[in-house]
């Protein structure tokens, strides 16, 4: 049971790394091309979260209509340090995910998620980090980012607090909306990526190297439905990465 639980951690790290495989269709957007560059990704064993592209009030967004699923719409990017700057995004829910809580790892679903992979130095991890890579690396054939941001919404965390993955302390959520104010309305954000980073894993960032969006409900068994605006990479200067 334990090796089976720590390939699934592998799974989920590779999940938020780069060289997608994409499914059949085409589903996502970019802020100056609607298709290019984005890709469905299935986790292993789970139903995948449906990722549509729609135009929305003459702009082009993604609905996501997650069902018990769970799958990411994803795209790799490299953007080095010296070049991050702000990450602007928006994104709209129709209702939580009543049974939902992030510090659960048993529970830990999301209407929407916004991530950011990052490469690093892996001399740095622990040791248990450094075993579950390895068997990520031989599952997968891939290898996992050094670490992973997330904004997530959550029902009752606190905004702009930390929340560490149940699964791998490689995996970390700021929350940005809690409980139910802000149902129903576009809610949108910029925020300073070094900085969050910083906060989030007391270092500086290294490259990124991966942007995904994630509706999930697998772990709850439940329904969500949520809008996701673009995405757009701002470099220090404050234009278009």
């Amino acid at each position: 049971m334990k090796k089976l639980w720590l390939a699934c951690i592998a799974l989920l790290l590779v999940a938020c790394g780069t060289s997608p495989e994409p499914r059949s269709g085409k589903s996502g957007f970019v802020a100056t091309d609607p298709v290019a560059g984005w890709h469905d990704l299935a986790f292993p064993g789970k139903i995948a979260t449906r990722y549509t592209l729609m135009s929305e009030q003459g702009r082009q967004v993604v609905h996501a209509q997650s069902d018990a699923s769970a799958s990411m719409l994803r795209r790799t990017v490299r953007v080095n340090p010296d070049s991050l700057g702000a990450v602007k995004f928006s994104w709209l829910v129709a209702e939580l995910i009543e049974s939902a809580d992030l510090t659960d790892r048993h529970a830990d679903d999301s209407p929407v998620r916004l991530m950011l992979a990052f490469d690093g130095d892996h001399g740095r991890l622990s040791l248990r980090n450094r075993m579950m890579f390895d068997l990520a690396h031989a599952v997968s054939g891939e290898v996992p980012p050094y670490a992973t941001l997330m904004y997530v919404w959550d029902n009752k965390a606190p905004t702009e607090s930390i929340i560490h993955s149940g699964r791998t302390d490689r995996i970390r959520n700021i929350v940005l909306e809690s409980g139910r104010g802000n149902l129903g309305v576009w809610r949108h954000y910029e925020r300073d990526v070094a900085a969050d980073f910083r906060r989030t894993f007391g270092e500086d960032p290294g490259p990124l190297i991966a942007v995904g969006l994630m509706t999930d409900s697998d772990n709850t068994r439940s329904s969500a439905s949520a809008w996701y605006g673009e995405v757009r990479l701002l470099g220090p200067d404050g234009r278009l990465q």
